[in-house]
């Protein structure tokens, strides 16, 4: 679950959907491309909302910023089919999100979940991306703590349903540093997680912990990488997207005092990092 602020938009970040062979795909928009532009994607459980903090400043550099719930996961659609969740089949959509969009080649930020099917994206079509960033991700299936707790969560699914889980999820410990969630945001949590299909978590839940090591698949592809995260990532350990990095031999931005959602955690400093890697590539 992502500390995300549901407050409303910023000026000119609009809500519409991206259509695509297998349904349209709810999204955040803003900006123009005069310098490109970047498309986003959220990790398990997660949504666009993830990124409302960063479009707009994104967007006012120069760039058009499309965030998306991916299929099946809060506003979107999906089919009521676990393998319809496969990495490669939302890398897929990735590629005719791209199509849609213009069929130029964009920057790619993938958050958590959202990075394993960003690299599944690339590996199908590298020329439909300039650029890769993995926030808060790493190079192959999640461990620790997080992982272990899916297992429990696809039984409580199968036995009861989203709203089980949603039940579940409130009882899991919090960060002690982290501050009460108002009843606003609590709802709209709580709104988020039921608009999930219980297919997209059956698979994206399985997915997340089977995911094999494609860290050298890649950087075989030539793509400009950056790895992205939080100095207190809970989820992938900061020493492993570390060393993820120099396997890719791409820079490392560590966003100070974030844990896995830096661009909800600290945007400013994430907004920075992103423009600073978007700049280097000339």
């Amino acid at each position: 679950m992502s500390a995300v602020d549901n407050s409303p938009l910023p000026e000119g970040v609009v809500r519409t959907t991206v259509d695509i062979p297998g349904g349209p795909l709810a999204a955040l928009d803003c900006g123009h491309p005069e310098r490109g532009t970047v498309l986003m994607v959220p990790g398990f459980t997660g949504s666009k909302e993830d990124f409302r903090l960063v479009v707009k400043p994104i967007a006012e550099a120069g760039f058009r910023v499309v965030a998306i719930d991916q299929r099946g996961q809060h506003e979107s659609d999906g089919p009521d089919d676990e393998a319809a969740y496969a990495v490669d089949v939302l890398g897929n959509d990735l590629v005719n999100v791209v199509k849609a969009l213009g069929g130029g080649p964009v920057h790619l930020v993938g958050h958590s979940f959202g990075g394993l099917v960003g690299r599944a994206a690339v590996l199908q079509e590298p020329t439909s991306f300039l650029s890769f960033v993995l926030m808060g991700s790493g190079p192959a299936a999640l461990t620790g703590g997080r992982a272990e707790v899916m297992p429990l969560m696809r039984a409580v699914l199968l036995e009861g349903g989203v709203h089980a889980v949603w039940e579940a999820s409130k009882q899991l410990p919090t960060r002690p540093d982290r501050p009460p969630v108002t009843p606003e945001v609590m709802a709209f949590l709580k709104a988020r997680m039921l608009g999930n299909t219980p297919a997209s978590l059956l698979g994206t839940g399985e997915a997340l912990i089977t995911e094999p090591d494609r860290v050298s698949e890649l950087r075989a592809t030539g793509i400009a990488c950056h790895v992205v995260y939080g100095e207190k990532d809970d989820a992938w350990s900061p020493e492993t997207q570390a060393e993820m990095a120099t396997r890719l031999g791409c820079a490392v931005s560590v966003i100070e005092g974030a844990w896995h959602s830096p661009a909800a955690e600290d945007p400013e400093a994430t907004v920075e990092a992103l423009l600073r890697f978007w700049s280097a590539l000339g």
